[in-house]
């Protein structure tokens, strides 16, 4: 893996748990404003917009750069519109990275001891 690869899985990792908490603050705040005076829902509406959309983009970015199969990467589109979502999303990329960088020491190993 590339490192222009692992840096676009590392944004979109980066991005999927906040953007997966602002999701659930949203509903507590849609909740809150339905039930008391209390309305949030504009500004967290406006965060968790801003944060769907870097979501939405680094996830396009990563599938053009790792060629995911249509299965692997309609599954990380879905995951940011679950409300827990991206925490599955986060730590399935945190794996897939770890997987990477353990496979890519496995082939400078290989190259070094030939």
């Amino acid at each position: 893996m590339d490192i222009k690869t692992a840096s676009a899985l590392r944004r979109l990792r980066l991005v999927s748990a906040p953007e997966a908490v602002s999701f659930l603050l949203l509903l507590v705040c849609s909740v809150l404003k339905r039930t008391t005076d209390f309305n949030a829902v504009p500004v967290m509406g406006m965060i968790h917009g801003i944060l769907f959309i870097l979501y939405v983009i680094f996830w396009a970015d990563a599938w053009n750069r790792t060629k995911w199969s249509l299965k692997t990467a309609a599954l990380y589109f879905v995951l940011s519109v679950l409300p827990t979502g991206g925490f599955f999303a986060e730590r399935k990329l945190r794996r897939e990275a770890e997987d990477a960088v353990i496979a890519s020491r496995a082939r400078q190993e290989g190259a070094v001891s030939a």
